[in-house]
């Protein structure tokens, strides 16, 4: 079972100020979220994983997270397999009876 304390922004690494760097057990990275000032001003994270552009988030929390979960995704059964994803797994595990 994991850490229910541990959460993928614990895998980021800062530097420059406003770049951080998921990095793997190893210290190698897998994924980015850089502040960005976008349209009408507003602060986003621009969230890449093995340098893909995957999409934006309003905080670093959820950067990290979707940068995680492409890691897991990776490193889980094709979907093509017809085997369940984490997330359809956690669904199930919720329901009771």
């Amino acid at each position: 079972m994991s850490d229910p304390r541990w959460h993928p922004v614990m895998s980021a690494v800062e530097g420059p100020p406003g770049f951080w760097r998921l990095v793997d057990a190893l210290g190698r990275g897998y994924g980015t979220a850089e502040l960005r000032r976008v349209k009408g001003g507003e602060v986003r994270y621009r969230v890449e994983f093995r340098g893909e552009l995957i999409g934006w988030a309003t905080t670093l929390r959820l950067a990290c997270e979707r940068i995680h979960a492409a890691y897991l995704r990776e490193h889980g059964p094709s979907m093509s397999s017809g085997a369940p994803d984490a997330t359809e797994l956690a669904r199930r595990a919720g329901r009771r009876g």
